[in-house]
């Protein structure tokens, strides 16, 4: 657990850090990778097989995230959307949602073919239980 906790200060202070975001993120996805590492014992050939892939995924997902702010949300004025913009964006949303479940279909059998079922289940885990530790270091760290 100590091993966890220390993780979490890490993260704490790349959150809380006056470096720019990009280094932010870096820090952050460096400490998902320890975290996820720490759960799911990957050989040395699975850990060269798979962290690439599993990189190509994240970059693809924050790819169709940031197109989507781009096109949608950032041309849209909550206060002022017609019904037919409304639907626009809810519909594009609906697309985002399926194509992020695409690429996440696509990548589950590309795991498959490197990893035993049993470990792509315990990195989707530890993926979940990450978020759930972020989230909390980031409440815990905000002023309320």
């Amino acid at each position: 657990m100590k091993k966890y906790s220390y993780i979490f200060v890490l993260l704490w202070f790349a959150f809380n850090s006056e470096s720019q975001t990009n280094a932010k993120r870096d820090k952050i996805d460096q400490l998902r990778v320890a975290f996820i590492n720490s759960k799911v014992n990957l050989s040395n050939q699975e850990t060269q097989q798979f962290w690439p892939l599993y990189n190509e995924l994240n970059d693809k997902l924050d790819l169709l995230k940031k197109t989507y702010r781009i096109n949608f949300i950032k041309n849209f004025n909550a206060e002022s959307l017609t019904d037919k913009e409304a639907e626009s964006l809810i519909i594009a949303e609906f697309i985002l949602k399926q194509k992020e479940l695409d690429l996440n279909k696509e990548y589950y059998e590309k795991y498959k073919k490197i990893l035993p079922i049993k470990k792509i289940a315990l990195i989707k885990m530890a993926e979940n239980d990450f978020k759930k530790e972020l989230i909390k270091t980031i409440k815990s760290s905000s002023p309320e």
